[in-house]
């Protein structure tokens, strides 16, 4: 952490009549510079908690840089005393508006995040009720304001999917919530592939370098039972477990730890599969070639998002010349990892 004689903001409304905006400067104020995404982002609080949670979301991970440059963005976070009210089993759903060149994500009144992207920062608030919700306080709030600065400032198209890859070339895997995207990019990763991201990739269009947050992997527990590797299991099996808005509960394994390659650098993408829960007819054949006449409707279909954004038709066009397979599923995980294997070579 570094102690920093800028502006801050204050911990708690103590005269909300004479400082009703929380303007003046706080005793004491930090701040955590981390590279995410090709950007360089600079969080800064009075609040230590906040910041531990930054640094466990961000710590640890390679520094990607993209071709056009390494912009910088500001996230200032601020801690406001604990509701009256007591705190909920599980947080508001996040509601977003936008308007006047701002985006807004809001939990409650005293949990959400404001984002000017034009001028690269954002503000978000939190309560200390929130403190025991830091999966949806990382994940609801501070991964949103990194996700869409990084996206808008740096063009990139925002992509619900996984990516791994070998020797700088990385393979995107899409597909619907429980195709066995994340089962996929776990034994990807234990069997040697570079490991971009789980749930969230970042594409330029242009020049196709995709980049991600590796931090956590998250998987139900009925994926290891593929696992051979007993460090493996026990590192996924003892890691905590979250519970995602849809109820399923998952582990958060933490890929810092050691278990396999995170991808040092962005990858340049060679293609993409739709994985499918389906069996293959053929366990020997789990590729099949998704003819060009459907991928613009199953991408779009399958990225609803994304294909709103800018940057998404290029996207589109890369894409198509490419190629994309759908890649069914076989005997054990290692199959298909073998067939990722043949589309990076």
């Amino acid at each position: 952490m570094i102690d920093d004689d800028g502006l801050g903001f204050c911990a708690g409304i103590k005269d909300a009549g004479a400082d009703p905006f929380c303007e003046r400067p706080a005793d004491r104020h930090f701040s955590v510079c981390r590279q995410i995404l090709g950007g360089s982002f600079r969080f800064e609080s009075t609040s230590q908690a906040l910041l531990d949670l930054v640094e466990a979301a961000y710590a640890g991970l390679p520094s990607h840089q993209l071709p056009k440059g390494t912009p910088e963005f500001r996230i200032e976070l601020r801690l406001l005393p604990r509701q009256v009210s007591p705190s909920l089993v599980e947080p508001p759903s996040v509601q977003v508006q936008s308007g006047s060149g701002l985006l807004c994500g809001v939990m409650d009144p005293s949990n959400y995040v404001v984002l000017a992207p034009e001028q690269r920062c954002a503000l978000m608030v939190a309560s200390e009720d929130m403190l025991s919700h830091p999966y949806h306080l990382r994940y609801e709030l501070i991964e949103f304001a990194v996700f869409t600065l990084a996206t808008r400032g740096l063009g990139l198209v925002p992509l619900h999917g996984a990516c791994v890859g070998l020797n700088g070339r990385g393979i995107l895997l899409l597909g619907a919530s429980g195709s066995g995207k994340s089962t996929l990019a776990l034994h990807s990763l234990l069997q040697g592939l570079d490991f971009l991201a789980e749930d969230a990739v970042f594409v330029q269009p242009e020049s196709l370098f995709a980049t991600g947050v590796a931090n956590y992997l998250h998987v139900q527990a009925d994926a290891l039972r593929f696992i051979d590797d007993d460090k493996a299991t026990h590192w996924i099996s003892h890691a905590p477990i979250i519970r995602r808005r849809s109820g399923a509960e998952k582990f958060e394994a933490d890929l810092r730890q050691g278990h396999g390659r995170l991808a040092a650098a962005p990858l340049k993408l060679v293609g993409a599969v739709f994985v499918s829960g389906q069996a293959a007819d053929d366990p020997d054949a789990l590729l099949s070639v998704i003819p060009q006449d459907e991928i613009v409707a199953r991408l779009s279909a399958d990225q609803a998002y994304a294909s709103g954004q800018p940057g998404w038709h290029r996207f589109e066009q890369r894409m198509m010349q490419l190629g994309i397979h759908q890649l069914r599923r076989g005997r054990h995980p290692r199959a298909a990892v073998a067939a990722l294997r043949r589309l990076l070579d």
